[in-house]
């Protein structure tokens, strides 16, 4: 399997909370990574499946005569110069670690089956940014039953810093309106890639009016430390959320984010 949760070991709660001028409590979480060569090429390996699984790249690859590695820069991975690349390679690498988050650190199941299929290397893929899924027991319907529907902002760049947790919340108030579009959108994918029975399990969650469960939706604001301004995310309103009481709020602060996210995609093309 292409999967790693080596780099989720750099992800510390830093057990400091903000309050937003709501009432809603904000979880600081910081991510320290490391120049581990071991580690960092195991994330890489993980990061580029989600672009194009290893075991189908030599076929996509060879009606162009690309190597492996001209083929990820050329086709698949957003540009690390002309705008808008960059920008979009950041959103990418935070949607990715959320649900890195989600999946390893809270225990949903989140299908990795958002970025394969890009047409347009430099721009953003439509529909909810990261969705997981919580079944007590496979097979049968339950209540209790999870689905989590986050949505990602990144600013690794600039002189200082902006509302990206208010943006990430705002944004999430739109993927209700999105779920039923970015359900369908992962069950072909997965079906498309011979995964019947992955496929199967997102039925459970297409009609909850008559097979109920429980949902839960996240808004998280990713940063270069010096751009963290906890005065700002304190700012930030969630009362006209659908669903404001049962949203998470996360910030994930860092440095050097946007020289790792270089980093990460070059060792993701070299080591193909």
């Amino acid at each position: 399997m292409p999967w790693t949760t080596e780099h989720i070991k750099w992800l510390f709660d830093t057990e400091e909370r903000l309050n937003t001028e709501d009432g809603k409590e904000v979880e600081i979480w910081q991510f320290r990574h490391e120049p581990d060569d071991s580690a960092l090429s195991e994330w890489a390996k993980h990061f580029r499946n989600h672009y194009c699984l290893d075991r189908e790249i030599d076929y996509w690859r060879k009606g162009y005569g690309y190597s492996r590695e001209e083929y990820l820069n050329t086709i698949k991975f957003p540009d690390p110069k002309d705008a808008p690349g960059p920008s979009i390679r950041a959103g990418d690498f935070g949607e990715v670690l959320v649900a890195d988050f989600l999946e390893y650190l809270l225990g949903y199941w989140v299908p990795r089956t958002r970025y394969g299929d890009k047409t347009v290397r430099n721009e953003s893929t439509k529909g909810s940014d990261i969705i997981g899924f919580y079944i007590v027991e496979d097979g049968k319907n339950s209540s209790d039953d999870r689905l989590a529907v986050f949505e990602a902002k990144t600013q690794f760049t600039g002189k200082k810093g902006k509302k990206r947790l208010q943006d990430a919340v705002d944004g999430s108030a739109k993927d209700i309106a999105r779920k039923a579009e970015s359900l369908n959108a992962i069950k072909q994918r997965l079906f498309y890639q011979q995964k019947r029975e992955e496929a199967d399990k997102i039925e459970r969650f297409q009609n909850r009016v008559d097979h109920p469960y429980i949902e839960v939706y996240g808004a998280v604001a990713l940063f270069e430390n010096a751009l963290f301004d906890s005065s700002l995310a304190s700012k930030t309103i969630t009362a006209t959320h659908p669903y404001s009481d049962n949203l998470t709020l996360v910030v994930i602060s860092g440095s050097d984010m946007m020289a790792l996210v270089h980093e990460l995609y070059r060792r993701a093309a070299v080591e193909a």
